[in-house]
């Protein structure tokens, strides 16, 4: 299955933390189903960089500042040629 994908824009400055998983072992499939996909975390700061973040962060915002999450894709389910 597909995951999503969350963006998080900061008003003004903060603290975000994040506990997380799957973000280095993707989703298991199940019956010759194939894995998922991991997910992944960052940060899009106002000035366009890009601070990658791992399964577990803290880290300082400023406004203008953007959180990501992008969820794992849940494992398959069967061959997919079937």
């Amino acid at each position: 299955g597909n995951g999503v994908v969350r963006r998080l824009r900061f008003r003004e400055p903060m603290i975000a933390a994040i506990l997380s998983g799957h973000r280095r072992v993707a989703p298991f499939g199940l019956e010759g189903g194939h894995s998922g996909t991991v997910g992944r975390n960052w940060v899009e700061r106002a000035d366009g960089t890009i601070d990658r973040l791992g399964s577990q962060a803290e880290v300082a915002m400023q406004a203008g500042d953007a959180f990501v999450i992008e969820t794992p894709g849940g494992g398959g389910y069967g061959a997919p040629t079937q």
